[in-house]
C-alpha cells in the first residue's frame, strides 16, 4: 500500500491542546465493522466482560528534555531517547554545531555530560555527576509534549501526561490510550471480574517521526524496548482457553504483545522490537484495541487499519471529524473490534 492511502483531512481545531477538565471525561467511538457507536468513556466498562483480560503499558514518561550549553557557550537542547544505564543515555541533540566526541555540555547550569559517540541522529551522552540520570532528569528536565501540542509544558502536564498506573521509568511519550483511566475505573473493572495485566514498552521519540517514503514497505521503524511478565502470558492463555477476549490498551501494548508472539506463541521476557504492523498482518494475541485517534500518514494509523480494516478506519475517521471528536494524545478514544472477529 501507499502512504497516500493513509491520509485524511483534519481541521486544526480538532487537535486537542489540553487534556479534558477531568481525567476520563472523554468521548468514546465504538467501531465494530460498519457499525459506529458514539458514547462516553465513562461507559467503557459496559463494553468489557468478566473474565476478559485488559493489557496496560505501565511505562512512565521521563522529563526527557534538557537545556544546556557547550563549553563554547553555544546553546544545546537534548531530548533523551533511551536511558542506557545510571549515567549514560542516547539523545537527540539540537545545537548550532553538533558536539563531537569528548565535548562537554553543562545542562541546567549544574549537570555536566560528555558526548561519547554518535550513531546517525542519536548522540551518546555520559553524565559525569554522581547522581543517577533519572534523578537528574526529574530535577532539571521538562516533560516532552508531542510536537502537535503547540504550547509550553505546564504543571498540569506533569500528572495528566502520565497514566495513573505508570511505574517503569523510560518513555519519552505517553501510552496515551491509558490516559483516560482513573483509579476508580480500574477498581470498577476489577470488581466486575476483568483481569488487569501489564506489559512495559518504553515509547521513543521515533513514534512522532513521519513516514518519508511513498511505498510503506520501504519504511524502517524505530526500535523500542519491551518486557512481558510471565503473569501476563498466563492471564492471556487462561482467557483464550476459556473463550474470553484480550483487549490491548493502546498501540504500545499491542506492539509489545505482538512482538513477543512472533514465534506463534506469546513468550515472557525482555526484548527489543521494531515491528511494523500494516494491513495484511495476522494478529496472534489481541482481540480488541482501545486507542486514541492517530496522525495522518502515520505508522499507528496503518496499525489500526490492519486491525479493524482499512475501509472501516476510513469511515470511522470521517465520522470522528464530522462529529468533532478531539484528536491525538489528549484527545478522545476509540474501541476497535478486530476485523476478523466482527460478527463472531
Amino acid at each position: 500500500m501507499q502512504l497516500s492511502d493513509f491520509d485524511y483531512d483534519l481541521p486544526d481545531h480538532l487537535v486537542a491542546q489540553h487534556p479534558p477538565a477531568e481525567r476520563g471525561a472523554s468521548r468514546l467511538l465504538h467501531v465494530a465493522g460498519s457499525t459506529l457507536t458514539d458514547t462516553q468513556f465513562s461507559e467503557f466498562i459496559h463494553h468489557i466482560n468478566a473474565g476478559d483480560v485488559m493489557v496496560f503499558n505501565d511505562t512512565r514518561v521521563i522529563k526527557a528534555r534538557l537545556f544546556g550549553e557547550k563549553e563554547s557557550g553555544g546553546k544545546v537542547e537534548a531530548l533523551v531517547e533511551r536511558v542506557i544505564d545510571a549515567h549514560t543515555v542516547w539523545a537527540h541533540v539540537r545545537a548550532s554545531k553538533s558536539p563531537k566526541p569528548g565535548n562537554k555540555i553543562t545542562f541546567a547550569g549544574r549537570w555536566q555530560a560528555e558526548m561519547v559517540e554518535r550513531d546517525d541522529a542519536l548522540f551518546k551522552l555520559r553524565f559525569l555527576d554522581a547522581e543517577n540520570v533519572f534523578d537528574i532528569l526529574e530535577a532539571s528536565g521538562k516533560l516532552p509534549l508531542p510536537p502537535y501540542i503547540e504550547r509550553d509544558t505546564d504543571s498540569d502536564d506533569d500528572s495528566r501526561y502520565q497514566t495513573v498506573y505508570a511505574r517503569e521509568q523510560g518513555a519519552v511519550a505517553a501510552p496515551t490510550a491509558g490516559l483516560h483511566f482513573t483509579e476508580a475505573m480500574l477498581d470498577a473493572l476489577r470488581a466486575k471480574g476483568v483481569t488487569l495485566a501489564y506489559v512495559t514498552l518504553h515509547v521513543g521519540a521515533g513514534t512522532f517521526q513521519p513516514v518519508r517514503v511513498e511505498n510503506i514497505a520501504d519504511h524502517k521503524m524505530h526500535s523500542e524496548i519491551y518486557e512481558i511478565p510471565p503473569a501476563t502470558v498466563d492471564a492471556i492463555a487462561a482467557a483464550h482457553a476459556s473463550g474470553r477476549k484480550v483487549l490491548a490498551v493502546g498501540t504500545t501494548s499491542m506492539r509489545a504483545l505482538e512482538s513477543a508472539a512472533q514465534s506463534g506463541e506469546l513468550v515472557a521476557g525482555r526484548g527489543e522490537t521494531d515491528i511494523f504492523i500494516t494491513p495484511g498482518y495476522q494478529f496472534k494475541v489481541v482481540d480488541r484495541l482501545l486507542t486514541n485517534f492517530h496522525l495522518p500518514k502515520s505508522t499507528l494509523l496503518m496499525l489500526v487499519s490492519a486491525f479493524a480494516g482499512v475501509e472501516t478506519i476510513r469511515k470511522a475517521y470521517r465520522h470522528a471529524v464530522e462529529h468533532e471528536y478531539r484528536f491525538f494524545s489528549y484527545g478522545d478514544a476509540m474501541l476497535l473490534e478486530r476485523a476478523d472477529h466482527v460478527g463472531n
